[in-house]
């Protein structure tokens, strides 16, 4: 049998791990909550870039290495994919679409930190749920607006901006009731296509509120690409893992 290492970071990646026996690792970065209840084995940190990462498989006698990083984590993805060249291992990825707007959708795609910020120059209350870049400008908030950053950590308040800590899945009333409370006109969000943080830009919809989306990066090609995890289940197993 074939020896998998598996770089999480997404739910379906988590999905795949309870799937997994005992001879497969489980990587995390462990910024968020490490699963106890897995049968395979669970590994939590960095590896020290792509050479660090070809020195662990090749330690760990690794035969084929998946990527289920989350669509923006680039530099992992990067990783992994040299890594796997360095090693002369596969390395197979999980490329999870992004979501597609409908025809009564306001969506406006940015490149960085910087165009969001131009293109937020009209909005009074921005509900950004892209992570923790934001909490890093909360010194740079206009005057004229009042931010609420919804993000894996709770933090305290400041004076102009509201820090949730929250973790999907969301339902569609959840976050009805998240717009409602804070009067958001604006919502920044990462394109990540997951099911679970989807309700929000129904919402945003029904409201016929903009929402600015982060532009994917450039990922690095790989042997094999999947759009789910049945895909993936599937060749894992005509693979002999």
């Amino acid at each position: 049998m074939k020896r998998l290492l598996l770089l999480g970071g997404i739910g379906e990646a988590l999905r795949l791990a309870r799937r997994l026996g005992p001879t497969h690792i489980y990587s995390l970065a462990g910024l968020g909550q490490v699963p106890d209840d897995l049968t395979c084995q669970v590994r939590v940190g960095g590896f020290g870039g792509a050479e660090g990462l070809a020195d662990f498989i090749a330690a760990e006698g690794i035969d084929l290495l998946l990527d289920a990083t989350h669509p923006y984590a680039a530099q992992i993805s990067r990783n992994a994919a040299r890594a796997a060249t360095l090693a002369g291992i596969p390395c197979w990825a999980l490329r999870r679409p992004g979501w597609q707007a409908e025809a009564a959708d306001d969506w406006r795609e940015v490149d960085d930190w910087g165009g969001l910020t131009e293109a937020l120059q009209d909005f009074q209350r921005p509900l950004f749920t892209l992570g923790r870049e934001p909490l890093a400008h909360l010194h740079e908030i206009p005057v004229h607006q009042q931010w609420t950053v919804r993000c894996l950590q709770a933090l305290p308040a400041t004076p102009r901006a509201e820090i949730i800590g929250a973790r999907g899945p969301f339902n569609l009333e959840g976050e009805r009731e998240l717009f409602t409370r804070l009067r958001s006109d604006v919502l920044i969000s990462k394109n990540s296509g997951s099911q679970s943080t989807e309700p929000k830009l129904q919402v945003a919809r029904e409201l016929g509120l903009p929402v600015l989306l982060l532009r994917r990066p450039q990922l690095p090609p790989v042997d094999r690409e999947f759009a789910n995890l049945d895909e993936i289940w599937q060749a894992l197993l005509e693979a002999g893992v």
